[in-house]
């Protein structure tokens, strides 16, 4: 497998810091606070399970946390007054307890807006900027965007998804959503691109977009990696939401070494200690 060596130093801006992500990728805890997250083990709505799940992701090694309250799939309705109530007040606690940058996993630009004020510095939408005002928010407050492919919407089902060819329709939708970022008044180091693994993709399709990392980060933007327990590894290995541990971690290391600079996982502890020996590998590779 070739190691994907970028063309140019690759720096992601996570509010007033400047982070190269050349060689080192970063590894970002998952924090849900939501009632029906599709991976029960990290389901922390009630607040004392949040806080030590944060406690232990923090100790574990990771270098940001992406807060959400409201999981991607079919489910519940969920208000915005409800998201706001369900991750602004933490978000804003996570920011006084440590010093890591904080992620809001919302495509509400009205939740971004509150969260990116209570101490967040990230926007990770799902959606592909669907909420017009999202990208202005995100501007205003200096904050830096996930722009992520999805081919309908969130909380919607999509089980027959259809692409003549996958790589290029997402390329192709990055590319404008990068753009529309820029217009935005975002500078490249404020945009993070995420292929959006099973966001309306059949398991073929996630696997295809993860092989094909190396042309996405070829798109020069910070590359970001979704795949931690996963359906597609679920399909792709008969594997149970709680038994795809080792596949992810190995899904990891397929993505860092072709180029994904942001990698979003449950599993921090492990992901820590694969991604960094693959950072003294490509380190020695370059």
């Amino acid at each position: 497998m070739p190691v994907y060596r970028p063309a140019r130093p690759l720096v992601l801006a996570l509010g007033t810091r400047r982070v190269d992500v050349s060689t080192r990728a970063l590894v970002m805890g998952i924090l849900n606070r939501t009632k029906d997250s599709f991976y029960e083990p990290t389901a922390t709505y009630d607040l004392d399970e949040f806080y030590r799940r944060a406690e232990q992701l923090v100790g574990d090694g990771a270098d940001l946390l992406d807060v959400g309250g409201v999981k991607a799939g079919p489910g519940e309705e969920v208000s915005e007054q409800e998201e706001l109530d369900r991750v602004v007040p933490v978000i804003g606690e996570l920011a006084k307890r440590f010093g890591l940058p904080l992620s809001v996993d919302t495509w509400r630009a009205s939740v971004a807006k509150a969260s990116f004020e209570a101490g967040a510095c990230v926007g990770n939408d799902i959606s592909g900027f669907s909420d017009p005002e999202y990208l202005s928010v995100a501007a205003k407050a200096k904050a830096t965007v996930v722009a992520t492919h999805i081919r309908l919407r969130p909380r919607v089902a999509d089980p027959t998804p259809h692409y003549d060819d996958v790589t290029t329709a997402v390329t192709e939708f990055l590319l404008e959503r990068r753009r529309w970022s820029r217009e935005a008044g975002l500078s490249d180091e404020q945009i993070v691109l995420d292929a959006g693994l099973d966001l309306g993709k059949t398991a073929a399709h996630s696997l295809e977009l993860l092989r094909h990392s190396d042309r996405l980060a070829a798109l020069g933007s910070p590359l970001l990696l979704s795949a931690s327990n996963k359906t597609f590894l679920g399909v792709l290995f008969e594997l149970g939401v709680t038994h795809r541990r080792e596949a992810s971690l190995a899904a990891t290391a397929v993505g860092v070494t072709l180029g994904c600079r942001i990698v979003r996982v449950h599993d921090v502890a492990g992901t820590v200690r694969v991604r960094d020996v693959l950072a003294r590998l490509l380190e020695v590779a370059t």
